[in-house]
């Protein structure tokens, strides 16, 4: 398949009615499926009605098929045609946060979606984004779009149009070229199906600004790599956002820190370190990649897919990651750096 390419400037006047918008919005209605970016990540983009064109998603990913999709929405008329119900609390969200990079979970309509975009639940992920370009691209087709991140399965979200071409070139119909992301990680995910919210996925939005708009506490999920068979929201069942090389989460000082670094490297591997500002220069290894200040996790945040991708392009064939304080968005760090890590770490024993 070949894979177009349209670069789109997010300034430009009358940006519905840009004919590179236009014909990429022409292949969302021929159910084709389309790369585009948002205010978080790249997605990939398809007609949400179709469950011919959605289930190209899953064929390009190498998705499984029970992991439902987040459907992008331009218009609030949009959402009163795809949900069964709106609640109280999801009303002030919508009215704080969207557009933005918050999703939110509500009964689904029946009958209105391709059953493949919720994997057969009665519940449906809306968001409307907030980046020029994906609004315009879902005004121009006129549908709501399913759009889970745009690459493969199981590997770092892409955050720039290149990112996209490296895993999914020849896979997809197009690429919308909008320029770098500005988020870095995915939305949050609030299920507001219940009595209580319940985060599903951490994101931009923290626990603490759903809180100041809603009066009631919002809960986080106890576990946000189930194990079940239908997961709730996208990314709760399945290893994310891995680079190719193993990666382990290391939570200690610089210098025990460096004497594991030492030992992979006294066997012959070549190790690259995800440090922070505040200490890149203390370590020595293969590849020393700053992420950002910890007093800055926007920063961190921003980077952290970037990063992860950069360890691919070095080939190293191990990875220590620091571990970042799981306050505001860092909750949302480190539940990304889990994912990858496989849940993998290493604690120092501070008696040592």
């Amino acid at each position: 398949m070949n894979t177009n390419y349209w670069p789109v400037d997010s300034n430009v006047d009358n940006i519905e009615g840009y004919p590179r918008i236009a014909e990429a919005a022409q292949y969302i209605r021929d159910n084709q499926i389309v790369a585009f970016p948002t205010e978080t990540v790249y997605g990939l983009g398809a007609n949400a009605h179709s469950d011919e064109a959605v289930a190209q998603i899953f064929k390009a990913k190498g998705r499984p098929a029970d992991n439902p999709l987040i459907v992008h929405i331009a218009e609030y008329q949009q959402l009163e045609k795809l949900v069964a119900g709106i609640s109280k609390q999801a009303k002030l969200l919508i009215d704080a946060f969207w557009p933005g990079p918050l999703t939110l979970i509500f009964p689904k309509s029946p009958g209105v979606l391709s059953d493949l975009v919720t994997a057969g639940l009665d519940t449906v992920a809306i968001r409307m984004p907030s980046h020029p370009v994906a609004l315009a691209l879902i005004r121009a087709s006129g549908l709501p779009i399913a759009a889970p991140s745009a690459n493969r399965s199981g590997k770092p979200s892409p955050t720039t149009a290149l990112h996209v071409q490296q895993d999914l070139n020849g896979k997809i119909a197009g690429i919308v070229d909008g320029g770098a992301t500005g988020v870095g990680l995915e939305s949050t995910v609030l299920d507001c199906t219940g009595e209580v919210p319940v985060i599903l996925r951490p994101g931009g939005i923290t626990k603490e600004e759903l809180e100041s708009v809603v009066s009631d506490k919002i809960e986080i999920a106890s576990n946000l790599l189930e194990k079940t068979d239908a997961p709730r929201a996208p990314g709760m069942k399945y290893k994310h956002y891995s680079p190719s090389a193993p990666l382990y989460l290391v939570d200690g000082e610089v210098d025990w820190i460096q004497s594991l670094i030492n030992e992979k490297r006294k066997q012959g591997l070549k190790v690259g370190v995800l440090a922070s500002s505040e200490t890149k220069q203390k370590y020595q290894a293969d590849l020393i990649l700053n992420v950002g200040s910890r007093k800055q996790l926007d920063q961190v945040a921003h980077q952290l897919y970037y990063t992860l991708r950069e360890f691919d392009q070095s080939h190293v064939d191990f990875i220590y990651s620091e571990v970042f304080p799981q306050l505001g968005v860092g909750v949302a760090i480190m539940n990304r750096l889990e994912k990858a890590a496989g849940h993998h770490w290493l604690i120092q024993d501070k008696q040592d």
